[in-house]
């Protein structure tokens, strides 16, 4: 082994020293035996004085106090809002992935578990606008007015089956869904920070600060949506939570009343409401276009 850091490369003074002095990676450096591999992983991790559960214990029973924390300064112990984003929200999808095939889906009013076995097509109705323009299933045949010759073609395709590829193809919808609304939370956050900002641009903070408490909120709103899967009475009212725990979070982060703060987190869950309903439709289509 030589005389410089192999890090940086700076000189080492004799006695080699345990640490390099210029950035501080040790000098005595091997592979590491695999229980010194989940040490170094899980030690300041997972340890109960670990970032992940002085984080979480912010995030779920002290709403805001994470994001005040971390625009106050105080980041070092704590798990950064995009990666504790990225960590949760990828979790609860990959749980509703696995999860989505159990899913009782219905078309109109008959199970999709009614379709085995059986040589009926349903009604489907899978895009509609009104004055007889929409596309789907009606006594068994297909049909597609007012929409463009392309979109009428993917509709046939993915429709004009026998009734156990049909069934076969709307099953598999829910897992191509969930695939690719990770993606557009994923855009969706930015557009709730900027609604904020909107709403609280008297506060002189910046869009990335805004940012900060998007990602906050929507690690909890994700964490309760893990809590709505679990096979126990009443995990439904975690839904009642989301709503709450934005509030509480937004007046501990921006202050002001309690009057002030609620007529701005009902105008940014008017309009947030409204744009996740748009993205929710285009998800749904694009994950029934294209596989």
């Amino acid at each position: 082994m030589g005389s410089n850091c192999l890090n940086c490369a700076a000189p080492l003074p004799d006695p080699r020293p345990r640490f390099c002095g210029a950035c501080g990676q040790e000098t005595n450096v091997k592979p590491p035996t695999v229980g010194e591999f989940i040490q170094q992983f899980g030690g300041a991790y997972f340890s109960t004085e670990g970032a992940l559960w002085r984080t979480l214990g912010l995030l779920l029973f002290k709403p805001g106090e994470l994001t005040r924390r971390y625009l106050a300064g105080r980041r070092k112990h704590y798990v950064l809002p995009l990666r504790l984003y990225l960590t949760i929200s990828l979790l609860v999808l990959l749980v509703l992935r696995v999860a989505s095939p159990t899913f009782n889906m219905k078309i109109g009013d008959e199970p999709l578990t009614g379709l085995a076995g059986t040589d009926r097509k349903p009604n489907v109705v899978v895009l509609e606008f009104g004055d007889g323009r929409g596309a789907g299933l009606k006594d068994g045949k297909f049909f597609c007015e007012g929409l463009p010759a392309w979109m009428c073609d993917r509709f046939r395709a993915r429709l004009d089956l026998d009734p156990k590829g049909l069934k076969r193809e709307i099953a598999q919808w829910p897992e191509r869904f969930m695939s690719r609304w990770g993606t557009a939370m994923f855009l969706l956050v930015p557009i709730f920070a900027l609604l904020t900002q909107l709403t609280y641009f008297r506060r002189g903070l910046r869009y990335t600060e805004h940012l900060v408490y998007a990602l906050h909120v929507h690690s909890f709103w994700f964490a309760a949506l893990a809590v709505t899967l679990l096979p126990m009475p009443g995990a439904e009212a975690a839904f009642l939570a989301m709503p709450v725990y934005a509030l509480i979070a937004a007046r501990r982060v921006y202050g002001g009343g309690w009057f002030g703060t609620a007529w701005r987190a009902m105008l940014v869950a008017m309009l947030y409401g409204i744009v996740l309903g748009v993205a929710l439709g285009i998800v749904g289509l694009w994950a029934f276009f294209f596989n």
